[in-house]
């Protein structure tokens, strides 16, 4: 017999979010690309579910060019009017445009900074945040640092990053460790993060 292993509540709520929840959500991630595919998901999921997301990533991955920003940046109308037919993604013109600009805003970032990553972990020195949750109903939708982030990324260009989403993509790239203590993920995360 397999021994059950405790998750944070919102994992179970379907397979693909159990899977998503297991491998990747609070890992931390230095990846450029990657944190531009997060930060894009978290923006679209504004007023939908991330289950609704996590079902049309890999669609959104092959239409915004496994999210290149060197390729988004230069995309025109004509690319913008292809997205918004696309029904493997969310058809929403301001989001949608929302990708565009933020890929065009990183490349403004990398003027002043080696990577989008050195610029994003600067929020919280490259230390993540380390948090002891015991239930979900404890977990904040956002916090001194994601209000940070949010108001340096509308500063520079920006669009759907408010503090709420910041914060969900600080959990989702492991910038914040919110998985709930009794979490089989929480104590790994944490020791994986110690000096």
């Amino acid at each position: 017999m397999v021994a059950h292993k405790t998750k944070c509540a919102w994992a179970l709520a379907s397979a693909l979010e159990e899977t998503y929840h297991d491998l990747e959500w609070g890992v931390p991630v230095h990846d450029d690309r990657l944190l531009f595919e997060m930060l894009t998901l978290e923006g679209a999921q504004a007023g939908l579910s991330w289950l609704t997301i996590l079902k049309k990533r890999a669609a959104y991955q092959a239409a915004f060019d496994n999210f290149d920003v060197h390729a988004i940046a230069r995309y025109d109308e004509d690319k913008i009017n292809a997205l918004m037919a696309n029904l493997g993604i969310v058809r929403h013109r301001l989001k949608i445009n929302s990708v565009v600009s933020n890929a065009r805003a990183v490349l403004k970032v990398l003027d002043s900074y080696e990577s989008f990553n050195d610029y994003l972990w600067l929020f919280i020195d490259d230390r993540p945040q380390q948090c002891d949750w015991q239930t979900a109903a404890e977990i904040p939708s956002s916090n001194r640092v994601s209000e940070l982030m949010s108001r340096d990324l509308k500063k520079r260009g920006f669009k759907f990053v408010g503090s709420t989403i910041c914060y969900a993509f600080m959990q989702a790239t492991g910038m914040v460790n919110d998985h709930t203590t009794d979490c089989f993920r929480h104590e790994p995360i944490k020791l994986a993060n110690l000096p």
